[in-house]
């Protein structure tokens, strides 16, 4: 108990919280009080619950790994489409269909510094943006259900869903580290598996739904099942910090920027980025160029997704107990060649 206290104390500490005193009351909950001038004059009396681990922090993570796993696992199971759409009249030969997917998985990518430091500076409106982005998502199925043309496409199920899920996903990563502090590394690990393991299903789904009733139908489909799945679990994403605590908790310097590791790590992971989402979208186009069926594109897609799942969780929880350099030095494979 008293080593839980420490942990909070350490890390609420380390992001410059002034005169913070934490204590662990009778029923196990957290209470701070601060000594700030503004803090004292309003008599705040704040109550933290406990991170990395209780209910409420593994809701949050079940939540995460579900609109992971649902959300994200739809646009890496593009390549499915993709290889649909080229067998249709209407798409046949177009030389544009891949920017569908590429616009659904990389605006949340190419977005993602614009969106950190929007949730940074609004921590209050996390739960607005949460609620603006998962809609959008929503929407950008059905719309993509009723449109036809390549350029409606990209728009819609291409354009439209990424920008909604990069407003959807930020908010939520930024809840996450209020949560898991000392095993952040596992929680990452879990949700970042999670993609893997609806893609380990998904493109199967996807492809049998697609050869039933064409992709109109199963465009629907899809958009009715991220509601039913996802939408009760919106809830369960609160924040762990009041507003004006999470604010000064995300404040730090920009020392790190100078360090050549930082170069380093970086560099790793552009040239990571760049190649990550080839096998995904081309997988299956190519198993159709050499004569395999529709089925076997599905199964490549799915071979890859379990070793996603075993990659990043296995990663996730080493990252808590072993130093970044001795893990690269174990795995040189992360390395980019």
């Amino acid at each position: 108990m008293a080593t839980a206290v420490h942990r909070v104390s350490i890390a609420l500490e380390s992001h410059h919280i002034p005169s913070l005193q934490i204590q662990r009351d009778g029923d196990g909950v957290l209470r701070s009080s601060s000594n700030d001038d503004t803090t004292a004059h309003r008599g705040l009396y704040q109550q933290l619950k406990p991170a990395d681990g209780g209910i409420a922090a593994w809701k949050v993570l079940f939540a995460a790994f579900m609109f992971e796993a649902i959300l994200w696992g739809f646009p890496i199971s593009f390549g499915v489409f993709q290889n649909y759409y080229a067998k249709l009249p209407e798409f046949q030969d177009n030389p544009h269909i891949t920017i569908v997917g590429t616009m659904a998985s990389g605006i949340p990518y190419l977005g993602a510094p614009f969106m950190a430091i929007v949730v940074r500076r609004h921590q209050g409106y996390r739960q607005y943006m949460i609620w603006t982005g998962w809609p959008l998502c929503i929407i950008a199925l059905l719309a993509s259900s009723f449109v036809s043309g390549i350029g409606a496409l990209i728009v819609t199920q291409g354009i439209i869903y990424g920008t909604g899920f990069l407003i959807f996903y930020y908010p939520i990563i930024s809840i996450i580290n209020e949560w898991w502090i000392q095993r952040r590394g596992m929680a990452f690990g879990v949700i970042t598996s999670a993609a893997g393991v609806s893609g380990i299903a998904m493109p199967f789904i996807i492809e049998s739904l697609l050869e039933r009733y064409g992709h109109r139908i199963t465009l629907r489909a899809v958009a009715v099942a991220m509601t039913i799945l996802t939408g009760p679990l919106i809830p369960f994403t609160k924040s762990r910090l009041p507003p004006s605590q999470a604010s000064v908790a995300i404040r730090q310097g920009w020392s790190f920027a100078r360090s050549p590791l930082f170069f380093v790590y970086s560099t790793d992971n552009i040239a990571q980025g760049l190649g990550i989402f080839f096998p995904s979208l081309f997988l299956p186009s190519y198993a159709a160029s050499i004569g395999l069926g529709s089925w076997y594109g599905a199964l490549l897609l799915a071979l890859m997704s379990f070793a996603q799942v075993l990659g990043q969780s296995i990663f996730g929880l080493l990252s808590d107990k072993v130093e970044l350099n001795a893990l690269l030095c174990f795995f040189p494979s992360r390395l980019p060649l």
